[in-house]
């Protein structure tokens, strides 16, 4: 045996004992900083107590300085006597092995390839595991601390910093379409996980737990989103995605996160290597997602109301997609003054609303439509709708605005968009008429969403009531709330005849039927002569017509609307106004 001489190419790292130091951080410290499995660890452990001192390895110079380093800050952080030294080492030219892969020093250990062995230092090893995820493709796990172990091998858990973003639930398809566009295309693996607590979010932090509660790798779970379109979006439940950007490797967890009364809400955490590099990354990864949700495509320019009662599609989302049929010009019998007025309030302002943004000039916009029932300010707002193919239409009736915040955000992150409040006077009823202070709260809510807004939102509320003089003067009496009141009366003679024949259109209507229908139907609403035409047709099916319609039938629907009914069968058919009942019945 030749004699040993001093290497100065390497260092011993040792460990003294000193009887106070807890057995379970020096453990710790052993498999954190050194790599070593918790039973090697334990053996030395045990080795350092019966000898006075061990060496835990033998490694380069400047590798043995990092890890001595990092090792004796941890034990300064926590306040242990603990003593790790660097000393020379030396080298014994043939019974001491070399490493396989770049001829320095290696531990004693040696591993096992196709029935060989050979030793392998310490930096090589960490080689090997950085580039072990593209290896081992293929190799199965049943828990997600193991597939994070795999992935960051040779980078302890201490060293790793995660960030979360939290997004809104009912932003969960384009959350999706972002995911999929920054992590999907070519990960070096992908997971399910298992949800075992519907209640508590799932964290990277929560990946990492071994034991009898560890989130168990799983099929990848998804649910369908209607969006409005063709085809439902597949967005995921719960994902793990495994990666690399260069060198580095990081981790991305998408998990709900549910907060009880509350929407429940998207995060996406990502997981990399403290540092600047991995910052960075970070800072990128969410700014394109913020990017990709402010394009927000899913739901622009559809007519949209978040959920409230039970879904029986099974896509449930957190909001609906209303498919309303388009409403032309001509659908909508209105008198030609109402007409100007909403083509002024609405469409010509939308037309020129760069202009009035280039002169200083606020371009949100205020409109109450305001009637008795069932003259047509539903389908008015349709109308609208229909002519505003590039704004999102959010529906919000007075049983929802306590997600006034919700729409309201949704109405910011989507503008262009029309914002409708149906019945307002159910919520904004004067002071001195509300019941309780839960009324006023929700009108103070309504009243600070509206001044909330930018000068320059692209953001028009159209309010409707049956009971103008009912509303709060906060509200109905200070421009820039409401900044045009437009009246949607009973139809006209002129008004009804149109309407007969709109609704009547599958009809054979000769002029006499025609006239008949508008002299006995004086006073009532546009829902009232709906409804008369349906009836109408019935008659007319009845009596074995093949679509024409005679007068007997106009006289067998009036009278069951108007006579036989009473007069609250008239009053809920809009055929009465207030306490007056409607021409036909005087």
């Amino acid at each position: 045996m030749s004699e040993p001489i001093v290497d100065l190419r390497h260092l011993d790292i040792v460990f003294h004992n000193d009887d106070v130091t807890p057995v379970d951080f020096v453990v710790g410290l052993l498999t954190s900083v050194f790599g070593r499995s918790d039973g090697d660890a334990a053996q030395f452990v045990a080795s350092v107590d019966q000898q006075g001192k061990a060496t835990c390895g033998t490694y380069r110079v400047d590798v043995a300085n990092e890890l001595l380093t990092r090792a004796q800050n941890l034990i300064k952080r926590e306040g242990h006597p603990l003593i790790i030294t660097a000393e020379a080492t030396n080298s014994v030219s043939n019974d001491q092995p070399t490493c396989a892969f770049c001829g320095t020093i290696a531990r004693q250990d040696q591993t096992v390839f196709t029935g060989r062995t050979a030793a392998i230092c310490d930096e090589c090893t960490l080689v090997a595991a950085n580039h072990l995820s593209e290896v081992t493709k293929t190799k199965a796990f049943r828990y997600g601390y193991e597939a994070l172990a795999w992935h960051f091998a040779g980078i302890p858990h201490d060293s790793l910093v995660t960030t979360t973003r939290q997004f809104p639930g009912h932003m969960r398809a384009d959350i999706q379409v972002a995911i999929d566009g920054l992590f999907s295309v070519a990960p070096i693996r992908f997971f399910g996980i298992y949800e075992q607590h519907r209640y508590e979010t799932l964290t990277f932090a929560s990946l990492t737990r071994a034991g009898q509660h560890a989130p168990t790798i799983a099929p990848a779970q998804y649910q369908d989103v209607d969006i409005g379109d063709d085809q439902p979006v597949k967005c995921l439940n719960n994902g793990l995605w495994l990666c690399r950007d260069g060198d580095m490797r990081y981790a991305v967890v998408l998990s709900f996160h549910r907060e009880y009364g509350h929407e429940a809400g998207m995060c996406v955490e990502i997981a990399v290597p403290a540092g600047e590099e991995g910052s960075v990354f970070v800072g990128r990864c969410f700014k394109v997602l913020e990017e990709t949700i402010d394009a927000a495509r899913s739901y622009r320019g559809k007519v949209l109301s978040l959920e409230g009662d039970n879904n029986y599609t099974g896509r449930s989302t957190g909001v609906t997609v209303h498919r309303l049929p388009p409403v032309e010009r001509d659908e909508v019998i209105l008198p030609p003054a109402t007409l100007k007025l909403l083509d002024r309030n609405v469409l010509s302002f939308v037309g020129i609303r760069e202009k009035l943004r280039s002169l200083g000039q606020s371009t949100r916009k205020g409109i109450l439509l305001y009637g008795p029932p069932g003259t047509g300010k539903t389908h008015t707002i349709r109308y609208l709708a229909s002519q505003l193919p590039g704004h999102t239409t959010l529906i919000i009736t007075a049983a929802q605005v306590a997600l006034l915040a919700d729409y309201m955000t949704l109405a910011r992150l989507l503008q262009p968009a029309m914002v409708v409040i149906e019945d307002v006077d159910l919520i904004a009823r004067a002071r001195e008429k509300m019941v309780g202070p839960c009324e006023e709260s929700l009108l103070n809510r309504l009243l600070n969403e509206m001044d909330g807004l930018k000068q320059d939102a692209d953001i028009i509320f159209v309010l409707t009531t049956n009971r103008p003089e009912q509303l709060e003067g906060a509200l109905a009496g200070r421009p820039g709330r409401i900044d045009q009141a437009i009246e949607v009366p009973l139809p006209d003679d002129e008004g009804r005849a149109k309407l007969v024949r709109l609704y009547g259109k599958g009809l054979a209507l000769d002029a006499p039927v025609v006239d008949e229908a508008v002299r006995r139907s004086a006073g009532v609403s546009a829902a009232f002569i709906k409804e008369m035409m349906r009836r109408v047709a019935q008659a007319s099916v009845v009596r074995g017509g093949t679509g024409g319609v005679q007068l007997e039938d106009v006289a067998e629907a009036l009278d069951d609307m108007l006579f036989t009914g009473g007069k609250l069968n008239i009053k809920l058919l809009g055929g009465a106004v207030g306490d007056e009942e409607c021409g036909t019945c005087r």
